[in-house]
């Protein structure tokens, strides 16, 4: 186990990288941090005589940390509430590119990884790779039967490098966590947490297959949208093989609209095309910036990089579906009460007031493009209703939260014009109505009762092994009751002997005379 002299070490270490790009500004001025933690700030940009002017580079000091903290980063910049609007902005910025790993200490991965020469796999590889980041880095190859493929392998030692980053965090957190109020109710080690999760599935490339593999399955209904396919014989936990994709990246607009590309449809579709992951599959893709995803000369929207997949439950994809229509329709009573029911807010609120608090966020947004709106405005009043109605953070939707952001984004780059909420009210209406309208509802039923009826006759086999039958043998005459030693103390002292001490005296005393008598030959 990591000593606290060695979590104290790294995370001073860290800190004073992040003092001197003045990326820990933000706690110092955040009248909610821990004053513990806002001293430690201000300390750590005094120890490096850092002034409070000029730009401050989050993005750049997490870069200059490592790997998991890109990775860190990457997460951060969907919560505002943690680390403020101006950091998650910057932050959103951070581009997971590092410089690539020597092709040489690549080719010895995979072979040794497979047990077997490079050249029995591919007939080749390009040494130069097409991407590096911050887990991995791809290769474009040829497999030995003659298909273009994407090759992902993860950089040596990065998964050892990853448990130590991520044992500081844990610690970290956990100390900021007991500090109470606002640190508590955050929860950083829920953060932490899922972090974590996302990461141990990033570094297993078998599980990432598995991922794209699903997904493929539950999208392959809709039309413009496609996951490469899965080379399984060339894949393992270190190593990814994958079908090549051709296309242009969706971030180079001007080329979209070189080939004759449709933006405003491209937009539509990415917005739909998520909203199907997400409420009617409940299994998303979590990553999906820019630089993964590319559109085909056809205008079919292709996805890479299955590291972080996002998964909701069915009530909890009711409930969204629900609070999406509530806040495009305006029925923010409705909303208001399926925070109460989901128990994201506390019961001894007021359903009313939060209601109008949600008013008095969401009016000013609905109907106009995302160009027109104030993002921190936005921000600031979401954050402040979580605050005054005493919302804890909901960790299984933080991943929802961040790639909703991408995605707008994304689609308001294409179209500018685009106003989400309007582009996803259609198809969230029709699921609404597809699985919480009347039919839906006896449907549901009908299927959860047919359920339990199915399960009896395994509950009875279960009772009946339980209390098994009596068989052929005759039943057990009674037994005398016999007191131990043990239960006397238990009762009142009998009549006579003196209670059990009487007893135990007695009995000694009997043993005694049976083992003399044995060893005079009597017994």
């Amino acid at each position: 186990m990591t000593s606290p002299a060695t979590h104290l070490f790294r995370l001073a270490r860290w800190g004073v990288t992040l003092a001197r790009r003045r990326a820990l500004l933000g706690i110092e001025e955040d009248p909610n941090a821990p004053s513990p933690v806002k001293r430690l700030a201000r300390l750590a940009r005094l120890a490096t005589l850092t002034g409070k002017r000029g730009e401050r580079d989050y993005a750049g000091a997490f870069r200059a940390i490592g790997p998991a903290a890109i990775k860190l980063g990457q997460s951060l910049a969907t919560r505002p509430d943690l680390v403020g609007e101006e950091a998650a902005h910057n932050l959103l910025s951070l581009q997971d590119n590092l410089p690539p790993v020597d092709f040489a200490l690549i080719k010895e991965s995979i072979e040794s990884s497979f047990d077997q020469p490079m050249e029995a796999l591919f007939s080749e590889v390009d040494p130069e790779p097409v991407g590096a980041a911050s887990i991995a880095q791809v290769h474009k190859g040829i497999t030995s039967d003659g298909r273009d493929v994407a090759i992902k392998v993860l950089r040596p030692g990065i998964r050892e490098k990853f448990a130590k980053d991520i044992q500081t965090y844990e610690w970290a957190a956990a100390h900021v966590e007991v500090m109470g109020e606002e640190a508590k109710r955050l929860r950083p080690r829920a953060t932490i947490a899922n972090f974590k999760r996302w990461t141990n599935s990033e570094l297993d490339l078998r599980r990432e297959a598995a991922s794209a593999s699903e997904l493929a399955e539950d999208m392959s209904g809709v039309d413009g949208y496609k996951i490469p396919a899965v080379d399984w014989d060339r894949t393992n936990g270190r190593v990814m093989t994958i079908e090549w994709v051709d296309g242009i990246k969706i971030s180079k607009r001007d080329e979209l609209l070189a080939a004759g590309h449709d933006l405003h449809a491209l937009s539509e579709k990415l917005v739909i095309s998520f909203l199907t992951q997400a409420i009617s599959a409940g299994f998303f893709h979590a990553d999906m910036h820019q630089g993964n995803l590319f559109v085909q000369s056809d205008g079919t929207i292709v996805a890479i990089d299955f590291g972080i997949m996002g998964r909701i439950d069915r009530r909890a994809r009711q409930w969204l579906a629900e609070i999406l229509y509530g806040l495009t329709t305006g029925n923010y009573k409705r909303v208001a009460e399926i925070h109460f029911e989901a128990q994201y807010v506390p019961s001894h609120h007021s359903v009313h007031e939060f209601a109008t608090a949600l008013r008095a966020v969401g009016e000013p947004m609905r109907g106009k493009p995302v160009k027109e709106l104030s993002v921190g405005q936005m921000l600031d009043g979401l954050f402040a209703i979580t605050r005054d109605f005493d919302m804890q953070t909901q960790p299984h939707l933080l991943l929802l939260q961040k790639t909703m952001v991408m995605v707008e984004g994304i689609a308001t780059q294409l179209n500018p014009d685009l106003n989400m909420w309007d582009t996803a009210a259609p198809y969230v209406r029709d699921w609404i109505r597809d699985e919480l309208g009347p039919e839906a509802a006896v449907a549901e039923r009908l299927k959860e009762d047919a359920q339990t009826f199915m399960r009896l006759p395994d509950l009875i086999r279960r009772i009946e092994d339980r209390f098994p039958p009596r068989g052929g043998a005759p039943e057990q005459a009674p037994l005398p009751e016999i007191k131990l030693m043990t239960d006397f103390g238990q009762d009142a002292a009998p009549k006579s002997g003196g209670g059990w001490v009487g007893y135990f005296v007695a009995g000694l005393l009997g043993a005694g005379a049976v083992l003399a008598a044995s060893i005079a030959g009597v017994v």
